[in-house]
């Protein structure tokens, strides 16, 4: 097996990462154009949001527990941290659980800005940025239409 570098996003990873916002761009854009279908796909961005935000967190946890001299409690709550406000999400009006998600998104950038460069993983962040940075704005703007607040 050949070294593979992990501390930079492998072509795959950005493909993947960068696919991830396909249900956040399309959800966002059907809450705008297809008013018959706006309840629903506003709650399929809500739940994909969701998912998206505990698996943010999940990654913490696997971070850790690779780590050989032990793992970190801090990591491990923090891990737990966004799947339970996520939940938390979903369990509001869809427009609330909307902006708790987008808030939540920038939370788990802040926090692994923070995190990613001690454990060697800084390149990761210019593509975390651009993925928070659609994925919030798909949120937001779906919070928006369902408000029926104009632009």
């Amino acid at each position: 097996m050949s070294h593979v570098n992990r501390s930079t996003p492998s072509v795959g990873a950005q493909a993947l990462g960068y696919g991830g916002l396909l249900p956040f761009v399309g959800l966002a854009l059907a809450v705008w154009s297809m008013p018959a279908h706006q309840a629903v796909a506003a709650s399929a961005l809500l739940a994909y949001c969701a998912t998206i935000v505990s698996f943010l967190g999940a990654i913490h946890w696997g971070l850790t527990m690779r780590d050989a001299t032990g793992q970190s409690t801090r990591m491990l709550v923090w891990g737990v941290f966004p799947s339970l406000l996520a939940w938390v999400a979903l369990l509001l009006p869809v427009a609330t659980g909307m902006v708790l998600l987008a808030v939540l998104l920038w939370t788990c950038f802040a926090v692994d800005r923070r995190t990613y460069p001690r454990l060697g993983l800084r390149a990761w962040l210019p593509m975390r940025l651009l993925l928070t940075t659609i994925a919030s704005l798909s949120c937001i703007a779906t919070a928006v239409r369902l408000t029926g607040a104009a632009w």
